[in-house]
């Protein structure tokens, strides 16, 4: 057997560090793209994912249910921030009752509406016994969920997270 001329092994050479180097950029680009932040509904105590839409920090969530004493509407807008946290703004309810806060941020009324604005306390995730009660919980104006599309009587956690480029978890 003749050894392979130097021009040929060189060719090799080249075409499999060619190879080399697109494997590399892809699996960045599936990094990339995998591993971007999602907001999550999960069953608490499963950890069962029920819903999984992308975010980025500065979006808003807005969350509105019927408050379970006073069967008034509530009414909360929060901001996803870059660790992953949401951040509470505002607050809205039309009366004051058990449980409702009186002391919260700046108050204002408008059209027969109790706004405090300026809360900015700051919460890892968003824990609730979910009930026909959750009226809706939009991403950016999108809605995401209602109560009735989730479990019933069920707890459930929303969280901020990064997406895992292993089955997206």
């Amino acid at each position: 057997m003749c050894p392979k001329p130097v021009k040929e092994q060189r060719g090799r050479l080249v075409a499999l560090s060619a190879l080399l180097i697109l494997t590399i950029l892809l699996l960045a680009l599936l990094v990339a793209n995998g591993a971007g932040p999602v907001l999550r509904i999960r069953v608490d105590a499963t950890g069962e994912v029920l819903r999984e839409v992308p975010v980025t920090a500065g979006d808003e969530l807005y969350v509105a249910w019927l408050h379970s004493q006073e069967k008034i509407p509530w009414h909360e807008w929060y901001t996803v921030e870059k660790d992953g946290t949401l951040t509470l703004h505002t607050i809205s309810f039309p009366a004051f009752g058990p449980g409702i806060p009186c002391d919260k941020g700046v108050p204002r009324v408008q059209d027969g509406t109790i706004y405090y604005e300026q809360i900015e306390e700051s919460f890892p995730r968003f824990r609730w016994l979910n009930s026909t009660f959750t009226r809706e919980i939009r991403l950016n104006g999108a809605l995401i969920a209602t109560g009735d599309d989730l479990p019933n009587h069920t707890i459930l956690t929303l969280t901020i997270e990064r997406r895992g480029l292993i089955h997206g978890r």
